[in-house]
């Protein structure tokens, strides 16, 4: 583990550029990835990383360090080391996604916590007069439900109006996604309103979808928008990340769902703007006033060692061949690769072209399974679980009017599954899920007779 005060170098501004990776001798082999994760269970067949992420050995061993130091002696851990850590992270993180500033950079515990940070100024614009009653928020239908809750609480309870914008599923192209969001767009800005914030996914859940972000937020700067949140849960370690080129007032990412940091952290990235000298984190201590990444770096006595480990994680990833490039690129592909082997299998299809997917793809399920209702998702998912040791989500979509009639579901597909691909996973994971799902087609297996 690094010491943030190692050598007496109190300068963590001063970040390489182009951070070392390892020479081709040395990168990690497949018995040392096993070993990074022989901490997960037994016999599971893993593959849904994407709803808490993965953490290796190495990086767990690094958070005990801190830990420990902070239980050995606390005062010195406070005063001499937790804010230069912090900091040390902070930057690193800065050059990772291409930000301009070091200040435009926060850690939090997570892409919630963020989202009530930017929609709790937005709360504050429209109770305190500085936006109209009736003015909107547009979001993507599929948001996570926690920034539609922040959204309930902070927005909608002050007098703004929200817009959603439903997303095709299946879907075929940018173009399709970029379509609906203007007509979202057009709705919040009838009647004479003004849209005051957007909130676009870079990658949605579920259904997952990599949305063409840089676009849809060059849309909301020709039509007027005041302010985009580009809520980015899945992006960092899954897809490229360059907030410049995105050009978002704000962006959050989770660090422990694609980037082996032990849970639960984030990076809040908000662009200098005087907008941004008025955000403040929800939780208040004796930082309060003294901006948002200062505010954030203390909100009381707790443990912070998940936004200490930022420099190991770096150290982890530029093990393998390309650094954190080297592994978007071996988890995509291969979650393609997995996925098509599957709707073979099943006889489906993807519910989104190769390139719209991250690390993750949507797997059409056969239709004789007859998933009808969100209930028949966790049905499915729980059975899959308890009876053939395979953890993934699995997704309803409501079909259209007309398309089933009766007990007609034959090419029907209303259930996905969501699959994720990460370092540790084998191609026996996915044949275990091919292989029980093919298991409940041949005894006839409805999500009607599931427990």
């Amino acid at each position: 583990m690094e010491d943030p005060q190692a050598n007496g170098d109190h300068n963590h501004n001063h970040i390489p550029k182009k951070l070392k990776l390892s020479s081709p001798s040395s990168f990690i082999s497949d018995s040392e990835i096993r070993q990074e994760f022989a901490h997960h269970q037994l016999g599971i067949a893993r593959i849904n990383n994407g709803s808490f992420g993965s953490c290796p050995a190495s990086i767990i061993a690094a958070q005990k360090q801190w830990q420990l130091r902070f239980l050995q002696q606390p005062d010195d851990f406070f005063f001499n080391h937790l804010q230069n850590g912090i900091l040390r992270s902070r930057t690193l993180i800065t050059s990772l996604i291409n930000a301009d500033h070091v200040d435009e950079v926060s850690i939090v515990d997570n892409a919630t916590t963020a989202a009530a940070i930017v929609l709790q100024h937005v709360g504050w614009a429209f109770a305190e007069g500085r936006f109209q009653k009736g003015d909107a928020v547009v979001m993507l239908h599929c948001a996570f439900q926690a920034v539609k809750k922040s959204i309930e609480a902070y927005v909608t309870r002050a007098g703004g109006s929200v817009i959603v914008v439903q997303l095709p599923f299946p879907v075929h192209s940018d173009q399709e996604i970029i379509a609906e969001f203007r007509k979202g767009l057009a709705m919040g800005k009838a009647h004479g309103r003004k849209v005051r914030l957007a909130i676009i996914d870079h990658i949605t859940s579920m259904p997952c979808v990599v949305i063409p972000v840089r676009e849809l937020v060059q849309i909301c700067r020709e039509e007027g928008v005041e302010q985009v949140f580009v809520d980015a849960a899945h992006a960092i370690g899954s897809v490229h990340v360059d907030v410049k080129e995105i050009g978002a007032d704000f962006y959050v990412s989770n660090l422990h769902k694609w980037f082996f940091c032990p849970p639960s952290v984030a990076f809040l990235y908000c662009r200098k703007s005087p907008i941004a000298l008025d955000l403040h984190h929800p939780v208040v201590s004796h930082e309060y006033g003294n901006g948002l990444a200062i505010e954030s770096a203390w909100i009381g006595t707790r443990d912070y060692s998940s936004q200490l480990v930022v420099p190991d994680v770096l150290d982890f990833v530029n093990r393998f061949e390309g650094g954190i490039a080297g592994i978007r690129k071996r988890n995509h592909d291969a979650v393609v690769r997995m996925g098509e082997l599957l709707a073979r299998a099943w006889g489906t299809h993807l519910g989104s072209p190769p390139e719209m997917c991250p690390s993750m793809a949507m797997v059409g399920l056969p239709s004789s399974l007859r998933i009808s209702s969100d209930d028949d998702a966790l049905k499915l998912r729980t059975h899959l679980r308890d009876h053939f040791e395979v953890e993934v989500p699995i997704y309803y979509q409501a079909l259209k009017d007309g398309e089933i009639g009766g007990d007609n579901w034959d090419g029907r597909v209303a259930g996905y599954a969501r699959i994720s691909h990460q370092v540790y996973n084998t191609v026996d994971d996915y044949l275990k899920l091919r292989d029980a799902i093919n298991q409940l087609v041949k005894d006839g297996v409805t999500c009607n007779n599931l427990p």
